[in-house]
This record gives structure tokens, C-alpha cells and sequence, in this order.
């Protein structure tokens, strides 16, 4: 990917050497568990030998704040910079491309990066969550360590990978300034056994969005040969199915809420290569 490193955005709030406070996996509110979160419940349910999809809803002991780790900080510049400038670029990308496709203005979302736990307005957060956005205080949360964890663990390596996570988050937030997100909610709050398939309509549309963007990174020149199939390849690594398997050995689609590496894979490709939000219709509901 071709990029050309530089300060840190106005839009990127440090909070590395600030994060620390209670919460395991439970009291998240409005977030959506963001598409890291299934990763590292898989990891922890292999870890523990314990089934943790069922467990979300569980309470845990409060850590303490992190401590500050200046040498952490400064090795950890140059992927800083990297958030930095895949933000600005998204962030521009849909001020242009909603008024124009959707005759909506487009607003900033802030990206916050902690490191092990964060306290949202969504609530209590730690590490395994995920990256995540939090549609209350329209921020989007990440935890560097996740990009190592996609490499290393789950085989999707690149830049562009990590691109898309970034673009999978803010597709939320385009979402939420479109009123998909109330939507969402909405459905939720009348009828709560359509909670996965609606929250499997809602990823997927982010997964499309984030293509979106990456089309026009296509015709802007920012890609690389390959880089398509990292973002690809990053949006299967993360499917519900595949996730599922390694945790538990067996697949529950009803217990979907991201969709299958399939349809990750299909939807991302569907906004790659039509660059048109409305081509992301991935429910009827919303």
C-alpha cells in the first residue's frame, strides 16, 4: 500500500498511557463487538478450553490503568502514523463520496487508540473486544496489538488488511450518520430473536463500505499488487464459520453475528469493485 508517513491525525486521540479500568467481556451497551472481538474470543475459548461465545454477557475483575510505557510508544510511532493517514484517507474519502451517492454530509468520527482496556460511552472495554465503534460517542476504539494478532495468528498479513479493519469500523459510522444504526436498533429493541441475523446484515454492510473506499483506493493509485487480496483475505479470516471451528471444533450458523468468511469475502469484493454504496443493500430490514 502505498503511503507516505507523517504526523499523527487531528482525528486520533492517544490514550495508550491512559486506558485501564474494569469490566471482562460484559457491560459493552451500544458497541457492536467489532470484527477483532470474534478473533480473540476464538483465541481465549482455545486458550481455556471453554466455549466463550456463550459468556459475552459475563463480568470480570477490573484491571488497573496501564502504566506509562514511553518506549512502547515510540517504537509503536510509525503504525500510528500508518492509523493516521488510513483515517484521514476514509475520512476524505466519504466526505466526497456520501454527499455525492447519498446527498448526505459526512462528519468526522474520532479514533481512539488505548492499550489493554478503555472506558466508551458504550461502556467498559478491554483488549478482546476488538477493534469496535461506539455509535454513542461516535468514536471507533483500537488496540494496536490487534494488528499482530491478525498477522500472526489468523494469516492476514499486510497493510491493507490492517486498512480494512480501520475502513470496516468508520463503515459503521457512515451507518450511523446515514440512520441504518437506529434502524438497527430499532428492529433490535421490537424483536430481540432477530438480533444475529440483523447484526450479520449490519457487519456485512461495513465489510461493503470498506470496500467502497477501496475501490477508490484502486483508482487513486494507492494500491499495490496483492493488496486486494490481504483486505480479502482479512475479511474471511474473520467469518463467523472459521472462527467458530478453531474455538469450538463445529459451526452454529444461528449463532452468527458477523457472517461467514463467504459472504465477508463476497460483500467486501461487491463494494471493491462497484464503488456505489447502494449496491451494499445486505438486508431487507435496513
Amino acid at each position: 500500500m502505498r503511503w507516505t508517513p507523517g504526523g499523527i491525525s487531528n482525528d486520533v486521540e492517544d490514550r495508550r498511557d491512559s486506558s485501564g479500568g474494569g469490566g471482562g467481556f460484559g457491560g459493552f451497551g451500544g458497541i457492536h463487538l467489532g470484527i477483532g472481538g470474534m478473533i480473540l474470543v476464538a483465541v481465549l475459548s482455545l486458550v481455556f478450553h471453554q466455549n466463550l461465545f456463550t459468556a459475552l454477557t459475563s463480568s470480570g475483575p477490573a484491571p488497573g490503568a496501564s502504566a506509562p510505557d514511553t518506549t512502547r510508544d515510540a517504537a509503536e510511532q510509525p503504525e500510528m502514523q500508518f492509523v493516521s493517514f488510513v483515517l484521514d484517507d476514509v475520512q476524505k474519502t466519504w466526505e466526497q463520496m456520501l454527499p455525492a451517492q447519498a446527498g448526505v454530509q459526512y462528519r468526522h468520527a474520532k479514533l481512539v487508540v488505548y492499550r489493554d482496556s478503555i472506558d466508551s460511552a458504550c461502556g467498559m472495554a478491554q483488549s478482546a473486544t476488538g477493534p469496535f465503534y461506539c455509535p454513542e460517542d461516535e468514536k471507533v476504539y483500537l488496540d494496536l496489538s490487534f494488528f499482530q494478532e491478525l498477522s500472526q495468528r489468523f494469516g492476514a498479513p499486510g497493510q491493507f488488511a490492517q486498512a480494512y479493519v480501520i475502513a470496516h469500523e468508520i463503515g459503521h459510522h457512515v451507518q450511523k450518520i446515514l440512520g441504518i444504526e437506529q434502524k438497527y436498533s430499532n428492529l433490535v429493541e421490537t424483536n430481540p430473536n432477530a438480533r444475529n441475523r440483523l447484526s450479520v446484515g449490519l457487519e456485512l454492510q461495513a465489510d461493503c463500505f470498506a470496500g467502497v473506499w477501496g475501490h477508490s483506493t484502486e483508482q487513486r493509485g494507492i494500491l499495490e499488487s496483492g493488496d486486494a487480496q490481504s483486505a480479502l483475505q482479512a475479511a474471511a479470516a474473520v467469518g463467523d464459520d472459521r472462527l467458530q471451528r478453531m474455538a469450538t471444533g463445529h459451526i452454529s450458523p444461528e449463532t452468527f453475528t458477523h457472517g461467514s468468511s463467504a459472504q465477508r469475502d463476497q460483500w467486501f469484493n461487491t463494494g471493491f469493485q462497484s464503488g456505489d454504496i447502494g449496491a451494499c443493500k445486505t438486508s431487507n430490514a435496513f
